[in-house]
């Protein structure tokens, strides 16, 4: 990587749900950092890679659009987002 490009830190965490229903999301099981690769996925967004994640982002609202882990789909139940700039997100 050189300086200057960008890098997101993904957070896995499962999707749970509350009592009533209402989803929520649970411990962070692994944060990743991935960097810009100068290509764009199929998703049209910028493609970002590392620690065998591969992922889409869009910038502009910082979401992650698609992602495959070592190759494979998320895990059903499981959710990708980008930490908030200064988060302080430990893997469990």
């Amino acid at each position: 990587m050189r300086p200057g490009e960008p890098s997101y830190e993904i957070l896995l965490q499962p999707q749970t749900a509350d009592f009533e229903g209402h989803p929520e999301h649970g411990p962070v099981l692994r944060v990743i950092t991935v960097h810009a690769t100068g290509a764009v996925g199929e998703s049209g967004y910028p493609r970002y890679a590392g620690e065998g994640v591969e992922a889409d982002i869009d910038p502009r609202t910082r979401t992650v659009e698609a992602i495959t882990v070592d190759n494979e789909e998320l895990p059903y139940g499981w959710v990708a987002s980008v930490a908030e700039p200064g988060h302080e997100a430990e893997a469990s």
